[in-house]
């Protein structure tokens, strides 16, 4: 089969056209199969979180709900109206306390309890992950239109 200079170009196009998609397809999926949304509590109690997929939780550790065992820590992160339990294992960041911005990276199990793989702290006193200031302003705009209602 003898082919014409034409249909050799139209082959070497259609050839790189396809490898290009190829390689696309390969990139999408690596990207999707490693992006991690963020949810507040309300939204994790609103069953807008993922049951069998890692995300992360970002809001306040509530005061009084931490508790340690060896290097195990169970803590509790609220948005001010709803609040979630977090399993972690592991050494917590130096900056970690209570009352103090986290974003935690895990699962959720059928509980709704985090077991999380990866806890972050608010890096000084004038940081926090811009999805969780905006969690908590909306909280806390909420709670004021809640308590303004008759």
């Amino acid at each position: 089969m003898n082919l014409s200079p034409r249909q050799k170009r139209f082959g070497l196009i259609a050839g790189g056209v396809l490898v290009l998609c190829v390689a696309a397809a390969f990139v999408l999926n690596a990207f999707n199969s490693n992006l991690v949304f963020f949810f507040t509590p309300t939204q994790v109690l609103n069953g807008e979180a993922p049951r069998n997929k890692t995300f992360r939780i970002g809001g306040m550790v509530k005061t009084g709900s931490l508790q340690r065992d060896g290097t195990s820590v169970s803590f509790v992160v609220t948005d001010t109206i709803n609040d979630t339990r977090v399993h972690y294992s592991g050494l917590l960041p130096d900056l970690f306390k209570e009352g103090k911005g986290v974003v935690a990276q895990g699962k959720l199990d059928e509980q709704g309890v985090m077991t999380a793989s990866e806890v972050l702290a608010k890096h000084d006193e004038n940081y926090m992950p811009p999805e969780a200031q905006h969690a908590l302003d909306k909280a806390a705009q909420a709670r004021a239109a809640q308590s303004v209602k008759p």
